[in-house]
């Protein structure tokens, strides 16, 4: 087995804003806490689902938004504690295997919303191995900023189901908050898809 790298040296902002820079037709959905701010500080977009107490839940959201929107890029952007709650949807979405799928984790191996306590990913888990065992055909752990750039580039396209662990350095960045307003939220999103609001 791989050796597993606790936490990283990635600067988590810097990281978020170069993964959505001149972003295209890409479709974003956020983990609750760090990963929204980050997002959001990235700069607000009608295509970013920001989700609110809803933690675990990013991974199946991402991937219902997959199934619905195939020929949309779909990008979850979580954190490693936020994913390790739902880590069972890992398994449904291995099984269908949506093209037009990436998982960005942002580990920092630490609970970054209750007190930056050590997370299972702080502990040894590694997720890309867990993706890669369900059956993932592409994952990786990035801990370096010279591989940011492909990785990058392949957000835009639908060419195959993909999960990636990102290194960031553990800490706390200023939070910049999206819209708490659910119906907002929604509405937006399904407006920039060409969908009436409900």
């Amino acid at each position: 087995m791989d050796q597993v790298i606790k936490g990283g040296t990635l600067p988590r902002r810097e990281v978020v804003a170069g993964l959505l820079e001149n972003r295209d037709r890409m479709l974003v959905v956020t983990g609750l806490g760090s990963a929204s701010y980050d997002v959001m500080a990235a700069g607000d977009h009608d295509n970013n689902y920001y989700l609110w107490a809803a933690m675990g839940s990013a991974v199946t959201v991402g991937f219902g938004l997959a199934m619905a929107q195939p020929e949309r890029p779909v990008v979850v952007i979580t954190g490693d504690g936020e994913l390790m709650m739902g880590l069972g949807a890992l398994a449904s979405v291995a099984l269908k295997k949506p093209a037009n799928l990436t998982i960005a984790v942002l580990d920092n191996g630490h609970f970054g919303e209750t007190g930056m306590q050590e997370s299972h990913a702080g502990r040894g888990i590694a997720i890309d191995q867990i993706a890669a065992s369900m059956g993932f055909p592409h994952t990786q752990c990035i801990t370096d900023e010279a591989d940011l750039p492909d990785f990058r580039d392949s957000l835009e396209t639908c060419g195959g189901l993909r999960l990636a662990v990102l290194k960031i350095k553990p800490g706390n960045e200023p939070r910049v908050l999206p819209s708490r307003d659910g119906v907002h939220i929604k509405n937006r999103f399904r407006g920039a898809l060409g969908f009436q609001p409900i």
